[in-house]
């Protein structure tokens, strides 16, 4: 496993409306080995809010990361991740798909609005567990995020 020493939390923003899986992504990034700091938002709208420091969400911290679901209510995945890369202030917060979905249609559709990667939920516990393992991994140890503008 590669090693990683982080100054503060990494930030992640989860955009999920299942609670199961809330719990589930949440229990797995606690097991991990970098320290890091969840917000769960449970809809489009919230996710918008969120990143844009908007009503309930004044002065939430930017993330770092964001695992955003396609399938969500009040405003659709896709319409979020648009949002997110047509903004100027938003677009270079890389955003995992962390979705159900095997749609080559939403595989599609999410690469051409500029996710940063695609990948489906597992069904079983411990394949759900080594994928936020790798989620972990890879973009909290080998990958270089851009610095946190809270940081600047």
């Amino acid at each position: 496993m590669v090693k990683c020493a982080t100054k503060r939390p990494v930030e992640i923003l989860l955009v999920e409306d299942n609670p199961g899986d809330v719990r589930l992504t949440v229990e797995c990034f606690k097991e991990g080995k970098i320290f890091n700091h969840i917000s769960v938002v449970n809809d489009g709208e919230a996710a918008m809010a969120y990143l844009k420091n908007e009503g309930d969400y004044a002065g939430a911290i930017r993330p770092d990361l964001i695992l955003l679901d396609l399938n969500l209510p009040k405003k659709d995945g896709r319409q979020v991740l648009k949002e997110i890369k047509d903004d100027p202030d938003l677009k270079t917060i890389p955003v995992i798909v962390l979705t159900t979905s095997k749609a080559e249609q939403d595989i599609l559709s999410s690469y051409r609005l500029h996710a940063n990667c695609y990948l489906e939920k597992p069904v079983k516990l411990d394949d759900f567990l080594r994928l936020i393992q790798m989620i972990e991994e890879f973009w909290l140890c080998v990958v270089r995020l851009p610095m946190n503008q809270s940081d600047c």
